[in-house]
């Protein structure tokens, strides 16, 4: 039995603190004291961003990197107002994340008298954004309501449920026990297994497919499945190609890995006969399984494998639908297959991956050829994902943010350990960076975290240098400065002056609209927050910059000169466009 007087808060804390909660992340407000303050007693850290969006992309990185959930805090009103873009971003990449908010007094809340002073309907804004959204309207109701937010937050896809409290109830006491149950007294604890008789269908339409291919999608990630695929793949003799989100699942120096790269990804995908598809929607980005970038679905056979079964057959359709957890999937299957004789067209497939692995170092030595020279100044934005790789440890986590940065950092760092690069593949937020490798760092402490991050994109959110000096968060930010909205100024261009564009591959700055900023010095804005500043503007000088970042000990910029025209042109625009329009069969 818990103690006769407790505020709501605390008990929240420790409901918490049962469900392995370490760390919080969040900004301080006295509409939940009674939350935070309650928090170091149960051996809960809490982190303070310098912003609420800040805070759930720090919970939804730290979620992603250690496969628990991300909890964060945001107060009501202006701060659940705040929070609202990260809540739209980590639920779109599929992170699980629990939002705890304060509302206004219980006679207050619902329904609106108008003028009320950092009121709204916080439950109702929220609800279309998330898995699930909710108040507490006693606090009787507290312990019921934040076990149905653990038990959606565990159910299924990954991704944001929110539990909204009363501050009255937060601060206030109640008099009376209030019993703190295990996780496995009101959800599900263990992992979704296979049914045996799926697991030898399986097993059956592949070994007899004439070139299976297996799709990886994040589900991968979340499930630490990677090495099981990488073995799949092996005993297959299969490709593997992956979703957006799920790129970081391999080793890209895997043989059988086949990069996003056209026209090789898209003959991979047409080629196969049979496809594994292991937690993954065929969403947009992967032209939602269609010809031409897929064969029709008519001609290829798909098992679909996910812990969501509201996604399958939604935009391809499945021949064999298992409801099962990835990894203990492919653990099952393996076994399967390893007590049956190896695929009759093993050489076959052997031929083909060999080419399709020729065709793929092709590629790769193609894009080498892109970067301007070394020795050119300002740089060319290529070489610093290049440069990173050189200097960083293989499972050093790489953070992605910016437009066209994002682009040439996705093209040219090679993910050695899986699960070890983030970003925001599924909704491509600017500014999110910050606050995932901020998060990052303090999941995995003993590994490096840096972050590439366009100088548009760091504008966003700077002042979480800030955070990260005073939570002693030493991660590395390298920020591409091209003083323009590259992404935007490049379409914005070809729509204005075509002819001129490809003629002198920019157009003059009084040409465009609105697409130039004027400099910020962010190495002198990261010394004035007690973090270390660099500025680099030479591909040589760039190791050097980034090992004294590292001695430092202390969060660091990198403000990094890259030539502007040069970071413009990123290749793959025009797939990208195409990727918006709807494929026809």
């Amino acid at each position: 039995m818990e103690a006769s007087t407790i505020t709501g808060g605390d008990l929240i804390a420790r409901m918490l603190a049962a469900e392995g909660v370490e760390i919080v992340f969040g900004i301080i407000d006295g509409s939940y004291f009674g939350l935070y303050s309650s928090l170091g007693k149960h051996g809960i850290r809490l982190i303070t961003p310098r912003h609420e969006t800040t805070a759930v992309h720090m919970a939804g990185a730290y979620a992603r990197m250690t496969g628990k959930i991300g909890v964060c805090i945001a107060s009501n009103g202006p701060g659940v107002a705040n929070a609202l873009p990260g809540i739209a971003v980590e639920n779109g990449e599929g992170n699980r994340v629990l939002l705890i908010s304060s509302w206004r007094r219980t006679g207050i809340v619902g329904p609106d008298r108008g003028g009320t002073y950092q009121y709204f309907d916080q439950v109702g804004v929220t609800r279309p954004m998330t898995k699930w959204s909710g108040a507490a309207s006693s606090f009787e109701r507290i312990p019921l309501a934040l076990r149905r937010a653990f038990r959606v937050s565990f159910h299924g896809r990954p991704g944001v449920v929110h539990l909204t409290v009363p501050e009255d109830l937060l601060n206030g006491s109640c008099e009376g026990s209030a019993p703190v149950l295990e996780p496995r007294q009101y959800r599900r604890t263990e992992p979704l297994a296979p049914e045996p008789e799926q697991v030898r269908s399986s097993a059956e339409i592949l070994l007899n497919a004439e070139l299976p291919l297996i799709q990886v999608g994040s589900g991968v990630i979340h499930a630490g499945a990677s090495a099981l695929v990488e073995e799949l793949a092996r005993i297959l003799c299969a490709p593997v190609t992956t979703s957006w989100g799920g790129r970081t699942a391999l080793d890209d120096r895997f043989r059988n890995t086949v990069p996003l790269l056209p026209p090789l990804v898209n003959q991979v995908r047409t080629e196969a006969d049979v496809v594994l598809a292991l937690g993954t929607r065929f969403g947009e980005t992967d032209w939602w399984g269609k010809p031409p970038y897929w064969r029709r679905a008519a001609e290829q056979r798909m098992i679909q494998v996910d812990i969501d079964e509201e996604i399958f057959g939604v935009n391809k359709s499945v021949e064999l639908a298992v409801l099962a957890d990835a990894k203990l999937y492919l653990e099952a299957l393996l076994r399967e297959l390893k007590g049956q004789a190896p695929p009759a067209n093993l050489a076959h497939r052997e031929a083909r991956l060999e080419e399709f692995a020729d065709t793929k170092d092709a590629l790769r030595g193609f894009l080498q050829t892109m970067p301007s020279a070394r020795d050119h100044q300002p740089m060319h934005s290529a070489y610093v994902p290049m440069v990173c790789r050189e200097v960083f440890d293989d499972n050093a986590v790489l953070v992605i943010d910016g437009g066209n940065t994002a682009v040439w950092s996705n093209l040219f760092h090679e993910n050695r350990v899986p699960g070890s690069t983030l970003s925001t593949f599924k909704f491509g937020m600017l500014g999110a960076g910050l606050g995932q490798a901020l998060g990052a760092k303090a999941a995995r402490p003993e590994c490096q975290v840096y972050c590439i991050i366009g100088d548009g994109a760091m504008g966003f959110h700077p002042q979480e240098i800030e955070t990260a000096v005073r939570a002693d968060l030493p991660v590395v930010f390298l920020v591409l400065c091209d003083r323009q909205w590259g992404m935007v100024k490049f379409g914005q261009s070809m729509a204005l002056n075509p002819q001129a564009m490809t003629a002198n591959r920019s157009l003059p700055a009084e040409e465009t609209l609105n697409a130039d900023f004027c400099e910020i010095r962010f190495d002198e804005v990261a010394r004035a927050m007690g973090a270390h500043g660099e500025r680099v503007a030479a591909v040589a000088e760039l190791s050097p910059a980034i090992e004294r970042c590292l001695q430092s000990g202390r969060c660091s910029v990198i403000h990094v000169d890259v030539d502007p025209v040069e970071h413009m042109w990123a290749p793959g625009l025009d797939v990208f466009k195409a990727m918006h329009m709807e494929p026809q069969e």
